[in-house]
């Protein structure tokens, strides 16, 4: 008589049973879901929800101070407009003062080119010292060296205002892009178009101050006390704006990604 007819049968196929199911290749695994064998995984908790969409609001918060150019893209916009007050206290010479602030954006051009880094914000900064210092050379007038930088903080301030009373935020067409969401926000999350909308008029307010205070002081032709609060009200006011925009985007609902389809 074989074994396999003895009362409890085979006593492999016992040991095989008595295996788990891990080791018996079961294509189920073993999980709280229930006594033996388990379904589908269980759903999110609220909690867990709320904290994964924390998560994707901070790393899209996180995104502000990369689309601004970083620390870095500020000092390029801010250093030339310091060594052209240095220089011109010290030469007294508008133009000898207008080509050494050209000459050190020009450089950090080069050096972002050398490093294969973006150069957007090293040219913004060339370009526009490049016009201070050919008005402030034509005219003679130390002064007039601000004079375009003073005219762009008043139209980029009225342009965030019509952005956002059009309801298309600025702050928002500039980190689209940069999160993944491109204009996502606009139709289909109104929670980060209010958010946008929001941040961008923080902007309107903060950047708003430094026309205010310093065009007062270009009519004057105060040019020494010009030229340092220029330099004084250039970093500061843009951190405090991207402090703002990530409070108020950490708050946020997180973003929708944009579907790209295939060509």
């Amino acid at each position: 008589m074989s074994v396999s007819n003895l009362p409890g049968g085979d006593p492999a196929a016992q040991l095989d049973l008595a295996k788990p199911a891990e080791a018996s290749g079961h294509p189920y695994e073993r999980s709280a879901g229930g006594p033996g064998l388990d379904g589908p995984a269980a759903p999110e908790s609220a909690e867990e929800v709320a904290a994964r969409e924390a998560a994707a609001s901070r790393e899209a918060a996180d995104t502000v101070m990369q689309a601004f150019g970083g620390v870095r893209g500020m000092i390029d916009m801010t250093l030339p407009g310091l060594v052209f007050i240095i220089t011109y206290n010290i030469t007294h010479q508008v133009s000898t003062a207008a080509w050494a602030a050209l000459g050190l954006s020009a450089l950090f051009v080069v050096v972002r080119l050398f490093k294969r880094e973006t150069i957007q914000h090293a040219f913004s900064g060339v370009f526009g010292v490049a016009i201070g210092a050919w008005i402030s050379m034509k005219t003679g007038k130390a002064e007039n060296f601000y004079l375009p930088g003073l005219l762009w903080s008043v139209g980029y301030c009225l342009g965030l205002a019509v952005s956002a009373l059009v309801r298309w935020p600025l702050i928002g067409v500039m980190l689209g892009p940069v999160t993944g969401e491109m204009f996502t926000w606009r139709t289909q999350n109104p929670g980060r178009l209010a958010a946008y909308t929001k941040a961008t008029w923080a902007w309107v307010v903060i950047m708003g101050i430094k026309p205010v205070i310093l065009f007062p002081l270009y009519f004057t032709g105060n040019v020494n006390l010009l030229g340092w609060l220029k330099v004084a009200l250039g970093i500061p006011p843009m951190l405090l704006a991207m402090y703002i925009t990530w409070q108020i985007l950490l708050k946020a609902p997180p973003p929708i990604k944009a579907v790209v389809e295939d060509e």
